[in-house]
Formats: C-alpha cells, structure tokens, sequence
C-alpha cells in the first residue's frame, strides 16, 4: 500500500508536471476530491507562511530551496583503509551530476541533471542554470548548504568561468537543528521522516547507498530517474521541514524589511516582554506562525537606564 507521505510527494510532482488534478487521481489510484483535499490544505498551507514571510512572487524577499547531488572522486588506491590520495592518483574529478530547486511557496519545480550530456563531466551548462537562480535570490535554504553545497557550487562556478552570483544570505536547516533540538539525528532522512506530512527523503531502495550514483555515471536511465525522484525529495522536504523549524529559530532574518508597506499588527498579538542587559521590550508573538519578535522600543525611561551598571568584561 502506498504510505500517506509518499502519494502527498507523488501528486505534487506531478502537479509541477502540468497533471490536472483528475490525471494525478487516475494515476495514484485515488479520488479527485481525496487529491484537491489534499492540495487545498497543503497551499493553503503555504499561503499562510508566505504572509509571514513575504510572498516570492509578489512581494518580500526570494527564497531559493536547494539541492545539488555531485560525483564522487574516482582515483587509484592500494588499500581499503588509505586515509588520503594524491592529486597525480585521481582519475576522475568530481562533477555536478544534477540539482533541483523551488521558490519558497511557489509550485514549480526546476530540475536539471547530466543524464543527456555529451560529455558528463562537463557540467558548465547545469552550473549556468543554477547561478541564475542564485543571482535572482536574497536567501539560499538547504541542508547543510552552508559547508557543502553553496561552497560546492561557488569551485564549480569559478571553475567553469563564471562570476560570483548577486549576494545572497544563507538559512541552513541543519544549523537551526543544531541549535534548537537534540534529535537521534539531525539528517535529513531522520527528521524528514518523523516531522514531516507531505515529503520525506527518498531512500533511493532500487539503487541503495553508493549505487545509485555508480549506476547513473554507467548512464542507467532507471537511475538517473531514481536519482530526479530523490533530488526532488530532498528540496520538497527541505521545504517543509524550514517552514516548520522557523518559528523556533530566533535569528530568523527580518524578511519585513523586503516589503515597502508598514507591518499589518493585526497578524501581531502582544506576549509578555523581552528583556536585555539594558532594554525592555515588548514580545510579540505571530498569531499563524508562532514565529516571536521584540519591538525596538526600550521600555525602560531614560532615568532607569542611565542607572543601569554594565559588567566588566
């Protein structure tokens, strides 16, 4: 029997694909009410983060989901234990085999990886596609981006000629795992598959562990098809699983400063008070998200403050 996350994975694909919502019924075996329920509650969803957080396609801040999938490096060893190579040893450096990206909030999917390409190796074109969502957004998510991925793709960028994409910041689900909770794990398969409804990682089963990437450098198309499944996986739940973690980060970025309008405080409700070594503040806590915020304003009158003793430190 399907699992409950993974028909919710299923019909999104192929809701990115262009499938109406009676196409992905008949295909999934279920009922066209049962798949409208279910996308009714799943970008309604969205919709109320994006208030939060500023819809990319409106107005606020561009907020990139990634992913990127690499070869590995091929090279000639004389032990199973060897604890390093040397660079006349290496055969085959390693590559972008394939990415997969989404505008936070937004349905389409981008995907791209090298299953076509007359020379496999040759990842400039891929690099291309994915610098220009770089250059286009404020904000990069991922897991682990921050010492993988994003320094990954800036020695492909530079390699293949291209410039350093427009700044942008980055928000790593990892980092705020970290920092707030103490899972068994904090890989994405583990806290995907325990927190997550609508997608989790894909565990890749036809082609398990390492195979999977040795089977797609062979030019396997079921591969490569495995492979796409799992890319995509792995951003939709990212997605997820940021959504999720943002009310609890408490340096999530202030995307308000990406919208021109003044802050609509009915979304606002006054809790409590935030106190530092010299302020206090009003709290206020978000009435959809959770997410918690102070005012800039110090409560505390000018007489009270000049009072105040400061540590030595």
């Amino acid at each position: 029997m399907t699992s409950k996350k993974h028909w919710h994975s299923q019909a999104l694909k192929l809701r990115g694909e262009g499938l109406s919502s009676r196409e992905i019924a008949k295909r999934l075996g279920k009922g066209k009410s049962t798949i409208n329920d279910f996308f009714t509650k799943h970008f309604q969803k969205l919709e109320v983060i994006n208030e939060e957080i500023g819809h990319p396609g409106k107005k606020g801040p561009r907020i990139l989901i990634y992913d990127i999938e690499t070869s590995p490096i091929i090279a000639h060893l004389w032990s199973m234990w060897q604890q390093g190579i040397g660079l006349k040893q290496i055969e085959t450096d390693w590559f972008v085999m394939s990415f997969c990206a989404k505008w936070l909030g937004e349905d389409e999917i981008f995907y791209f990886d090298q299953r076509d390409a007359e020379n496999m190796e040759d990842d400039k074109e891929l690099c291309e596609r994915l610098w220009e969502l770089f250059n286009e957004a404020d904000f990069v998510v991922g897991q682990n981006v921050k010492a993988f991925d994003n320094k990954k793709m800036n020695a492909r960028f530079i390699l293949n000629g291209l410039p350093r994409p427009s700044t942008y910041r980055s928000i790593d689900t990892l980092d705020i795992a970290k920092a707030n909770f103490n899972f068994t794990s904090r890989k994405l398969e583990y806290m995907s598959k325990n927190l997550c409804t609508d997608t989790h990682k894909d565990s890749h089963s036809e082609f398990p562990g390492h195979e999977l990437w040795v089977e797609c450098l062979k030019g396997n198309r079921k591969a490569w098809e495995a492979m796409e499944r799992y890319n995509r996986d792995d951003v939709l739940s990212t997605e997820e699983l940021y959504i999720l973690f943002s009310s609890w980060d408490l340096k999530q970025p202030n995307f308000d400063v990406y919208v021109d309008e003044i802050l609509d405080m009915d979304e606002w409700e006054h809790d409590g008070f935030h106190y530092t070594q010299f302020g206090k503040y009003k709290r206020y806590r978000n009435k959809t998200t959770g997410q918690q915020r102070r005012s800039r304003v110090n409560l505390l009158p000018k007489e009270k403050r000049q009072s105040l003793l400061a540590n030595i430190v």
